[in-house]
């Protein structure tokens, strides 16, 4: 006999509408041992899925979910996977559904961009609608003649946009910006924009103007790749340069060398937290951009419930701590439902539960939630309440007890028993009353 615990559990599913299927589908994975077998739920954003047998939109193989004939609309939101026998439930991490997608442009005709020689410019993607994550290039005049980036010219990857510092006569022309969906791998173009140069005269020199910033706060993954752009306009061309502002040195993950544009930060750790500062610089003058790169964990759990068997009217305490940032706050659910008790006898503090007098309606499985703004982990432990009939065997009366007359004698009774009954006493067959002799 065996409690359900998870072997397998959901990962989440970014899938590719502009995939060529005729009946799009996805599986999501859940299994579960257990004695006697597991039987399996689904919910999806906290409701239970109605699964039914023979060509239905959801259908269970095993624990697995399988959905078919996909619609964003209808099917994007979180999964559980809840697995039962008659220990009791235990609910899976979330596991997410999205779509990813990349419409095209509209094809209306984008009006010409004109500037003096020596000016800045910013010539704007819009890029169309889209889900999934977006990679940016620029045609100048035909393919296959991209945009080659250097200290002049910038494509932000978070825009779209391409930045010309100072313009020159050679950059006159057709510019067409090129949308990647890294997820789909399809792939657009917008209408061209022309740029053209003004006849009025060359623009004369200028101080650097910050055009590409990163935000004032940025939250950075455990582990992740930051990257903060900056790049400015400016007569001269501007030099960027980047510091800490706590005037602690880059760690040698960083590679200085490549920093100009972009700075990346490499497997992101708390050390890496600070201030950053962007400098743009040349012979006019300079002009610089802060931002704070803010640090973030998702709950990791440190100490966890055990299974474990306690009599009726025992005490329990389960701790449970989970480590993360922000600090992660805890619930507890019972049987695939959070527990929120009413009774007295049941508490929840900083993660622990306490439940004093147990009884048998508190059988089943628990599980401990620690989560933050990053995500959540669960951690399960069963729960055994048991009767036992009186038994002497631990605990057994003296056969004999040696007493001098007229002194006092202590015989001590401790069955073991759960729960506690009633103790009478027999002197030969006499039943023992209570006097004041």
């Amino acid at each position: 006999m065996q409690s359900p615990v998870f072997s397998k559990q959901p990962g989440s599913i970014v899938y590719p509408l502009d995939a060529v299927e005729k009946n799009r589908e996805v599986m999501f994975s859940c299994e579960a041992q257990g004695k006697p077998p597991t039987l399996y739920r689904w919910k999806l954003n906290g409701t239970v899925i109605s699964v039914k047998s023979g060509g239905s939109h959801y259908s269970l193989s095993g624990g697995n979910l399988r959905i078919s004939h996909l619609n964003k609309d209808h099917d994007a939101g979180t999964y559980q996977c809840l697995a039962s026998n008659s220990f009791g439930t235990i609910v899976s991490r979330e596991a997410s559904l999205t779509f990813a997608y990349l419409e095209n442009f509209k094809t209306h005709r984008r009006n010409s961009v004109s500037v003096r020689e020596g000016q800045g410019v910013v010539l704007l993607c819009g890029p169309p609608p889209h889900s999934g994550d977006l990679m940016f290039s620029w045609i100048f005049n035909e393919y296959p003649s991209f945009v080659k980036q250097d200290h002049r010219r910038f494509v932000s990857q978070e825009t779209g946009n391409l930045y010309i510092a100072k313009v020159e006569s050679s950059d006159v022309g057709n510019y067409t910006c090129v949308v990647t969906n890294t997820v789909t791998k399809t792939r657009v173009q917008g209408p061209p924009t022309p740029l053209v140069l003004r006849s009025d005269g060359v623009m004369g020199e200028y101080e650097p103007k910050i055009e590409v910033q990163f935000p004032e706060l940025v939250h950075g993954a455990k582990g992740s790749t930051m990257k903060l752009e900056c790049f400015a306009l400016g007569n001269p061309v501007p030099s960027i340069s980047w510091r800490r502002v706590d005037s602690a040195p880059f760690a040698r993950k960083v590679d200085t060398r490549k920093v100009s544009g972009v700075l990346e930060i490499p497997y992101f750790q708390q050390e890496d937290a600070a201030t950053y500062e962007c400098v743009a610089e040349n012979s006019r003058g300079l002009n610089t951009v802060k931002g704070k790169l803010s640090f973030y964990a998702p709950p990791h759990l440190i100490e966890k419930p055990e299974d474990i068997q306690k009599s009726i009217d025992d005490s329990l305490v389960w701790e449970c701590k989970a480590t993360g940032k922000p600090k992660p706050s805890y619930r507890w659910m019972k049987n695939g439902e959070n527990l929120e008790s009413t009774e007295e006898r049941v508490q929840v503090a900083n993660g622990a539960l306490s439940i004093s007098r147990l009884t048998l309606a508190d059988v089943g499985m628990y599980q401990c939630v620690a989560g933050n703004k990053h995500g959540e982990v669960y951690s399960n432990a069963e729960l055994r309440v048991i009767a036992v009939a009186p038994d002497f065997g631990l605990n057994q009366l003296r056969s004999q007890t040696l007493v001098k007359e007229g002194g006092d004698v202590l015989i001590e009774c401790k069955p073991r028993m759960s729960p506690w009954g009633v103790i009478s006493w027999r002197k030969t067959a006499e039943p023992l009353r209570e006097s004041n002799r």
